[in-house]
């Protein structure tokens, strides 16, 4: 598992309905903050980059110091974005489509309205349970 990872989804209206710190490192406040100053300031590269190809997986977009955002943008335009230190894109890869099945599940729930926040803690264990296997 990469050592500092941050993962978020990202409405296409650029709203974040989804956040975890899945690194092994332990977390500070103000890393968190700027996990998510990366992850925003990141958003306009995602954006630009998007409409340039048909490619889902953006694989590293932007970086900052020894971290790399790397990006899978679902058909939809939500943006499901990871902040990771590691080199291991066949597993950031691997990750992100199962995240994305695992996000078109949540959106076929009659219960869950598109757009809002995703706040299920079943969600979110297997979120983190797939940033072990794969990150």
């Amino acid at each position: 598992m990469a050592s500092t990872a941050c993962f978020m989804i990202v409405s296409k209206n650029d709203i974040p309905i989804y956040e975890a710190e899945v690194g092994t490192v332990p977390k500070k406040e103000d890393a968190a903050h700027q996990h998510q100053f990366i992850l925003h300031a990141a958003l306009d590269i995602v954006q630009d980059t998007a409409w340039t190809t048909s490619a889902m997986f953006l694989k590293s977009i932007d970086r900052f110091n020894d971290l790399v955002v790397s990006v899978y943008v679902t058909a939809g335009h939500t943006r499901l974005m990871l902040l990771h230190d590691s080199r291991n894109d066949d597993g950031i890869k691997s990750f992100f489509q199962e995240v994305h099945e695992l996000y078109i599940k949540t959106l076929l729930n009659p219960l869950y309205l598109p757009g809002s926040r995703v706040t299920s803690s079943h969600f979110d264990t297997k979120v983190r349970a797939l940033a072990r296997k794969y990150l």
